[in-house]
């Protein structure tokens, strides 16, 4: 069961179950547009749209979607990253806009070329200002999180931040945490979200905006799992403790002891997440949705991020009957 509320009116409305698209006005201008499983964005300005992302599953509904509120011309285009899912559409907004986007998006366009997806016409590295209309959107790169290229892009007029792929307000977030590539990096945006002073925060995904609570929720929940994560890495990845999981179904099935290891301390994580008392007294499923499904997904991608990407305390030595170390 989802909490109570996660499914918001709108997602039973006629227009909604007729057309597939929902749209709202943040503040000052500022859309946010969703088909209860992919979200993006729009800005009305002086001198055109600027649109946020184009996902398939929205596809011409953004067009709709800017033509039920402006009259004006899509001018301009930001991608958040290059992944198809979330600018899959962009090519419905013409051959004449300007496509703004960090410069690794456009290598990796370059590379895997996709006429759906045109190529960025302007790119940057670190800061981008985008001026369009008195509107002005603050474009910022801070290192791979998602994945290579995600960038935030944030209203200070509306106090709005996009921050794709990072955090799903009102949910845990699709499985093996929305699959992202950089889990440390992913994790450190979660951080970086929070620095951000915003009122409306639109991240990509289901049913909701959110707000500053809302995201803040979000991290609560992914620090659990990092906690349980960690624990179970520090109990079951121990040499001995592999050891004895590997011979328990004998070193010719190596395969089948490497999955009850994994499943071990994915069991172990999954289980302190759902068991733990949250800071309000309830359980995750209480709170956020999809915690009871996705969880286990969660727990094994942070528990090999913990094994892969952070550092080690210790390493074999050498000899014979050498000290227990982390595997």
């Amino acid at each position: 069961m989802d909490p109570e509320g996660y499914y918001p009116p709108y997602f039973r409305s006629e227009h909604f179950r007729k057309y597939g698209y929902h749209v709202e006005e943040l503040r000052g201008g500022f859309y946010w547009v969703t088909s209860a499983g992919y979200d993006a964005a729009f800005v009305v300005t002086e001198e055109g749209v600027v649109a946020i992302d184009a996902p398939p599953t929205l596809g011409e509904n953004m067009l709709a979607a800017i033509e039920d509120v402006t009259d004006q011309p899509v001018t301009h285009v930001v991608y958040s990253h290059w992944h198809a899912d979330h600018i899959g559409a962009a090519s419905v907004f013409g051959p004449d806009v300007e496509i703004v986007a960090h410069r690794i998006t456009k290598e990796l366009l370059e590379r895997f070329p996709d006429p759906k997806r045109p190529l960025p016409t302007r790119t940057f590295d670190d800061e981008l200002v985008l001026e369009v209309g008195g509107v002005s959107l603050q474009l910022s790169y801070k290192g791979e999180n998602h994945c290579p290229g995600n960038i935030f892009v944030y209203a200070p007029q509306q106090k709005v931040l996009t921050a794709v792929d990072i955090v799903s307000p009102g949910s845990v977030t699709f499985m093996h945490c929305d699959a992202s590539q950089n889990i440390s990096g992913w994790y450190e945006a979660q951080s970086q979200i929070l620095a951000y002073d915003f009122d409306y925060f639109v991240g990509g995904h289901h049913m909701h905006y959110g707000t500053y609570e809302q995201v803040k929720l979000c991290v609560e929940y992914f620090a659990d799992v990092l906690e349980g994560a960690t624990a179970a890495v520090e109990r079951f990845s121990r040499s001995d403790a592999l050891a004895d999981i590997v011979t328990g179904t004998g070193w010719d099935r190596i395969f089948v002891g490497t999955e009850n290891w994994i499943s071990s301390m994915a069991n172990y994580t999954t289980r302190h997440v759902l068991e733990k008392e949250t800071s309000d007294g309830r359980l995750w499923w209480e709170r956020l949705a999809g915690a009871t499904t996705q969880t286990k997904y969660h727990a094994y991608t942070v528990l090999e991020s913990i094994r892969l990407e952070r550092p080690r305390p210790d390493y074999r030595l050498r000899g014979e009957n050498p000290p227990v170390f982390l595997t």
